[in-house]
C-alpha cells in the first residue's frame, strides 16, 4: 500500500465521511452466480476489502468499520465457518506486513473468545503490532452482535451502579457510549458518517445499532467482491451532497 496516496479524492476534504462503516454483503452469491466455491467469493471480497482500506487512506478517512462475521454466522454449516475462520487467519498474517507499511492501526471487537485460541492469539498480536499505527483505524467486527454490545455494556452500568461507583442520575447516552466495543476509537469518531451496505440488502442486521442513530445509508446491489474504487467513489459523491441537519432545519 505504499502509493496509496497516488489515488485521487473524489470530493472535497471537507465532505470526506470521517468514520465509514461498511456491511460486506454478497461474498456467497457473488461464488453461486458464477457457480465457483463459496471461498473464492470471500477470497474475492478480500481483494475488496483491501481496495477499500487503500482508498480510505488516500483520501484521509480517519476511521473505517467493517462488518466481516456477525454473532448469527455461527449458524451457518460448520464447513462455511471453518473455511471463513481459516481464511480470515490466512488473511491476517498476509496484510499485516502492508497494513504496518501504511500505517494503519487495527482493531477487533465483538465476542472474540468464540473464536479458535489460535486466531484469538493472532489478532491479539496484530492489535498490539500496530498499536502506534495513525494513518487509518480499521475496526473488524468478529462474531459480533450490537444487541449483545449494547446489553454488555448496560450491564457494566448497572454493576457500577449497584456498587456506588456511579450516581444512575448521572448516566447519559455518553456513558453508554463509551462501554460499547467502539469505544477503542476516538470519541470523535465513534459515530459513523456514512454506512455502506452492499448485495441489495437495505438492513441493519445487528450491526452498530446505537452508533448509527445519525448516520447517512448508501445501499447498492453490488455484490461486494464486485464493489471496487469506482463504487466507493460513488458513495462518497452521493454522501457529499446531503444534508446532514441532525435534527434541525
Amino acid at each position: 500500500m505504499s502509493n496509496v496516496r497516488s489515488i485521487h479524492c473524489p470530493v472535497a476534504q471537507e465532505s470526506i465521511p470521517r468514520h465509514l462503516a461498511v456491511i460486506m454483503d454478497g461474498n456467497a452469491r457473488w461464488a453461486r452466480a458464477r457457480g465457483v466455491p463459496v471461498l473464492a467469493g470471500y477470497e474475492a471480497g478480500v481483494l475488496s476489502l483491501r481496495t477499500l482500506v487503500r482508498c480510505c487512506c488516500a483520501w484521509s478517512v480517519p476511521a473505517v468499520t467493517v462488518f466481516a462475521f456477525s454473532k448469527d454466522n455461527w449458524q451457518r454449516k460448520q464447513q462455511e465457518v471453518n473455511v471463513l475462520l481459516q481464511l480470515m487467519s490466512r488473511v491476517l498474517v498476509s496484510e499485516l506486513p502492508l497494513l504496518q507499511e501504511a500505517g494503519i492501526r487495527l482493531h477487533f471487537f465483538g465476542e472474540l473468545h468464540k473464536l479458535p485460541d489460535s486466531l484469538q492469539a493472532e489478532l491479539e498480536e496484530a492489535m498490539s503490532a500496530t498499536e502506534g499505527n495513525t494513518a487509518l483505524q480499521l475496526c473488524v467486527a468478529l462474531s459480533y452482535s450490537s444487541r449483545q454490545d449494547i446489553t454488555k455494556a448496560c450491564t457494566q452500568i448497572a454493576e457500577l451502579a449497584a456498587s456506588d461507583k456511579i450516581n444512575p442520575s448521572d448516566i447519559t447516552s455518553d456513558t453508554i457510549s463509551q462501554y460499547l466495543s467502539t469505544s477503542v476509537l476516538p470519541q470523535n469518531l465513534g459515530e459513523p458518517d456514512l454506512l455502506i451496505r452492499t448485495s441489495g440488502e437495505q438492513r441493519l442486521s445487528d450491526f452498530l445499532l446505537w452508533e448509527l442513530a445519525y448516520t447517512e445509508f448508501h445501499f447498492t446491489d453490488v455484490h461486494w467482491p464486485e464493489f471496487g474504487e469506482e463504487e466507493l467513489r460513488v458513495a462518497f459523491k452521493e454522501y457529499a451532497r446531503r444534508n446532514r441537519r441532525f435534527g434541525t432545519h
